[in-house]
């Protein structure tokens, strides 16, 4: 059962590191739920893509990837809306609608990661601060203390620090986790473009 009086004991700190753990937790579920948004089919989406290309109908390609989520059927769409112009140009458009997509997929990860770095420090600084605590008692009562003089900075040490690994581990997993993922998407729409420009050149539209 959950005990918040152990948790106080923790001193000011550990409340920073629940805010941590907080927001950790929010920026996880929000981006888990972006990227599961934006994750199509990729392969039968570039077939029906293709098909449509080749029978020469871009302005059908261009609407259905308007319609389609992610960042994959976005970089397409503005491929294809610069059908008529040379290879490199239509390279440079999907590189450049990349490069919007991309910080798209990464928001708020540096936070995460940041997180996930600090919650230890944080721990340990509530640690160091426990520790003076009892110092200080020893020195103020001469040495001659008991175990309970000392019970409330041992416990401000012990907690703060169990709870920023406590929020740290998961933080960190969850950043790596979310980084393949998006490291997943980019890849995705690297192929894509190829493909694409694959296509239009197939068609005869360049």
């Amino acid at each position: 059962m959950f005990d918040f009086g152990i948790i106080v004991k923790g001193g000011p700190l550990i409340f920073l590191i629940i805010l941590c753990s907080i927001v950790a937790l929010t920026i996880f579920l929000e981006r888990l739920i972006h990227l599961h948004r934006a994750q199509i089919d990729t392969e039968k989406f570039l077939i029906g893509i293709r098909n449509i290309i080749r029978k020469g109908n871009i302005v059908e390609a261009t609407s259905i990837c308007e319609k389609t989520p992610g960042p994959t059927a976005h970089i397409l769409k503005e491929g294809l809306i610069r059908h008529d112009r040379d290879r490199n140009e239509i390279k440079e458009a999907i590189e450049d609608a990349g490069l919007h997509e991309v910080p798209r997929l990464e928001k708020n990860l540096p936070v995460l990661a940041t997180i996930a770095h600090i919650s230890p420090l944080i721990g340990l600084l509530g640690t160091v601060s426990g520790m003076i605590k009892t110092f200080m008692i020893i020195q103020q009562k001469g040495g001659i203390v008991n175990p309970g003089d000392l019970a409330q900075g041992i416990w401000e040490a012990l907690i703060t620090t169990a709870a920023g690994l406590v929020v740290a581990i998961p933080s960190y997993v969850a950043y790596n986790y979310l980084v393949s993922r998006v490291d997943g998407f980019v890849l995705e729409m690297e192929r894509s473009a190829s493909e694409l420009l694959n296509m239009l050149s197939e068609g005869e539209l360049l």
